[in-house]
């Protein structure tokens, strides 16, 4: 964990936290700001300040601004969901509701509407897209990782995907939702759960019919050569082929 606090003065209120701490405390002071100034400069000195965060130590925690702000809260929303994920017990529902738990959990994580909908227009702007783009894609693999999922084919990028989908779209809902302890919300979630267990079902069916998967060969062989990014490596790749045979392709 990297710390900065050489060459700060002894007496700093922040002279010994470390960078994960600070970032932590600068998100947590920013929640009563963002409904105001948004994810903003201004939110960000603001919880510097109240937060008694040195300006160096803040630059360093969030080197891009309110931005990284923003995406530090996405994150402890993220740890919150993987929390409860652990801690509930879960191993009675069905796959589709343990899914379905976890996308309940990540959003009640975020508490305030105000919040959650100053980030996503934040993150609607054409320089944060790819950022948005990428935590929704964290989220969603967190989830599927936190649930077991062993896929190492095209099935890991589908299955993202689609949960990359139904959780956008549900977060959209629950920004506008008014009912009563959310329960349109969920209720939308099911359904949207419900149409993805019909596109697995569809491909299901593809697989189980000789005359389909001849229609579908080519792409069916393709898909099949499709994998996973490798786990534990620092490569700056989506995926890789699997080498077919005679080659020697890693």
């Amino acid at each position: 964990m990297t710390d900065i606090s050489a060459g700060m003065p002894a007496d700093d209120p922040g002279a010994t936290l470390s960078i994960d701490e600070a970032r932590r405390r600068l998100v947590d002071a920013a929640m009563m700001h963002v409904p105001f100034d948004g994810w903003s400069d201004a939110t960000l000195r603001a919880a510097r300040r109240d937060a008694g965060i040195p300006r160096a130590l803040a630059e360093a925690a969030c080197p891009r601004g309110p931005v990284d702000l923003a995406l530090a809260f996405h994150e402890q929303g993220d740890r919150e969901m993987l929390r409860r994920l652990r801690t509930e017990n879960l191993a009675s529902l069905r796959f589709r509701d343990k899914i379905a738990a976890a996308v309940r959990f990540r959003i009640e994580a975020a508490e305030d509407r105000e919040v959650v909908r100053r980030a996503s227009s934040l993150f609607a702007l054409p320089q944060y897209t790819a950022d948005g783009a990428r935590a929704l894609w964290t989220t969603a693999d967190r989830i599927w990782t936190a649930l077991g999922d062993s896929s190492d084919d095209i099935n890991w990028y589908t299955k993202r995907t689609t949960l990359s989908g139904v959780y956008a779209s549900t977060v959209l809902y629950w920004l506008g939702d008014e009912s009563e302890d959310s329960t349109a919300t969920w209720e939308f979630l099911d359904r949207r759960i419900e149409d993805v267990m019909q596109v697995e079902k569809v491909k299901g069916r593809i697989e189980g019919n000789p005359v389909l998967r001849r229609v579908f060969a080519g792409p069916i062989w393709l898909a099949g050569r499709v994998r996973a990014p490798a786990r534990g490596h620092e490569i700056d790749l989506p995926g890789r082929l699997s080498a077919g045979p005679g080659s020697t392709g890693a």
